[in-house]
């Protein structure tokens, strides 16, 4: 039941939560984070390895960034940053090199530079030079997330990676660049997908763990 609680709390949030009162707007908002951070937890071994445990942190982090980013665009880029960097040392303690994850490298590269040439053309046409650092820094790091994700070879995380890189995409074209019809659905429908994904890949993460410590033990 609980992945069914989290997509009606999820849509609830999207198409019913008025844009006012902005504190009821932040707490419905945060709820299916809550839920996903819990369901997270239920994914982890009795024993998880410290790998998993950073991916929860990541969680809790981008929790926070939902709450920040809607009175401070800063803060929330801050909390989401550092959650990505979670993500990103857990991602890699269980990432895995061989030729067909590391072909993923040139896609992300390219499209990282599209997208990062448009948003800081636009920043800096906008006057707002002081925020092109922090964003091309995000997006390095979003970029490296998805990358060791995808070395993971693991369907839930790759697939979550690629949502939250889409996700914020669309949230700072629209912001920066352009406006996107129908963006905040977009931009949360792919949000909370993404993060779901990653909490679920934390089972299938986890028997992965185990079998490698299973072979080591045998050799």
């Amino acid at each position: 039941m609980l992945p069914t609680l989290i997509g009606i709390m999820a849509a609830l949030y999207i198409w019913i939560i008025p844009t006012e009162p902005l504190a009821l707007k932040i707490v419905f908002k945060l709820i299916p984070m809550l839920l996903i951070i819990f369901y997270a937890f239920r994914q982890l071994p009795a024993k998880p390895a410290p790998a998993m445990r950073l991916i929860v942190i990541g969680l809790f982090f981008c929790m926070l960034g939902d709450g920040f980013i809607a009175v401070s665009f800063v803060a929330g880029l801050g909390s989401f940053l550092i959650g990505h960097v979670f993500y990103l040392m857990g991602f890699i303690k269980m990432s895995s090199m061989n030729k067909t994850r590391f072909a993923a490298l040139l896609p992300i590269a390219l499209y990282s530079f599209f997208i990062g040439r448009q948003l800081i053309s636009a920043l800096q046409t906008e006057g707002n030079d002081g925020l092109v650092i922090p964003v091309v820094a995000y997006m390095l790091v979003i970029s490296l997330m998805a990358l060791t994700a995808i070395l993971t070879g693991n369907l839930w995380a790759t697939a979550g990676s690629i949502l939250f890189v889409i996700s914020d995409s669309i949230l700072s074209w629209n912001m920066f660049v352009s406006a996107i019809p129908y963006s905040d659905v977009l931009i949360m429908t792919t949000y909370y997908s993404a993060q779901f994904l990653i909490a679920g890949s934390l089972a299938s993460l986890g028997e992965s763990v185990r079998h490698e410590e299973g072979k080591r033990l045998n050799i």
